[in-house]
């Protein structure tokens, strides 16, 4: 069930699968997850041809696939560069452990656990975040996947209330200064916002907080869906988002965010996603084909 495959140019890569889904991870950067699919079925991840199969350049390169960072961004410590070899470990025959060179600027070192369900096609994903430096760091665990071009990203707002019940605000929405709130990509409906990715496009980016705890992407009639965490007691980056998603003509991003800590020297900082796969899904423009199609998916 785990095997060490040749990817893209790449020879070291470790490959889980259990009959019905495979997950595909280089080790020759990163921790960097690079595919996702049914078996036979489309890679759901975005993949860079210029960039995989590479290591050892001087600047960070995106790459495609699922990575781990720490919020907020900034640079140059979020560009921290992840372009040589990891460390893994087998733990049993459904998971491994991908664990990264320690970040010489501070310290921070990454690790991404991978668990496989042996039947369904769900993974789980354990982002562990460690300082190993010699000062504490405030941060919070970033988990972004970058989705291949052409799908929908599905996320679930708030239910509505009367305005006599409700008197304060209780839905972040925050933008970037490059979002067009008139870009035809975005469409909010009564219970879902989803947002197009459309290769003529220029960038926009929104954050927001799901307190649902899980986003979706529909792309080549597979639909990728994450779950996360959403605590209310808690400072989460950005003005309170623990989920982002950001496009450009070339992918989607589906991100979720741990709440901001202070981390100490020798502590470790885990965050958990939960992935799941749907092949044979078909296309979805409205709020009432969400609720047909995509919800009786989630959970």
């Amino acid at each position: 069930m785990i095997e060490t495959v040749e990817y893209g140019g790449w020879k070291n890569n470790i490959k889980l699968s259990n009959g019905s889904i495979e997950l595909i991870a280089t080790l020759d950067v990163g921790p960097r997850i690079i595919s996702f699919s049914p078996i036979g079925g489309p890679n759901v991840m975005k993949n860079y041809p210029d960039q995989i199969g590479k290591s050892g350049e001087d600047e960070w390169q995106i790459r495609g696939g699922h990575r781990l960072w720490h919020a907020p961004e900034a640079k140059p410590r979020t560009y921290s560069l992840d372009n040589s070899p990891i460390k893994w470990e087998k733990l049993d025959d459904f998971s491994v452990k991908l664990i990264s060179n320690p970040e010489p600027e501070n310290g921070i070192q990454k690790e991404i656990e991978l668990i496989m369900d042996s039947e369904a096609n769900v993974v789980t994903v354990i982002h562990r975040t460690s300082n190993t430096g010699n000062w504490a760091i405030e941060l919070a665990a970033w988990a972004l996947t970058v989705m291949d071009a052409g799908g929908i990203c599905i996320v679930p707002l708030p239910p509505k209330r009367s305005h006599t019940e409700v008197l304060v605000p209780d839905f972040p929405l925050v933008l970037w200064p490059y979002t067009d709130m008139s870009d035809p990509r975005f469409r909010w409906g009564k219970k879902y916002f989803t947002f197009s990715q459309d290769s003529t496009k220029s960038p926009a980016k929104f954050g927001m907080a799901v307190k649902d705890g899980w986003a979706a992407y529909l792309v080549k009639n597979t639909l990728f869906m994450k779950y996360f965490d959403y605590d209310p007691y808690e400072q989460y980056p950005d003005f309170g988002c623990n989920f982002e998603t950001f496009s450009n003509e070339e992918m989607l991003e589906v991100e979720s965010l741990g709440p901001v800590i202070v981390l100490d020297p020798g502590e470790t900082y885990e965050h958990v996603e939960t992935w799941k796969l749907v092949a044979n899904i078909p296309a979805v423009s409205s709020d009432e084909d969400i609720d047909k199609v995509i919800l009786p998916q989630i959970g």
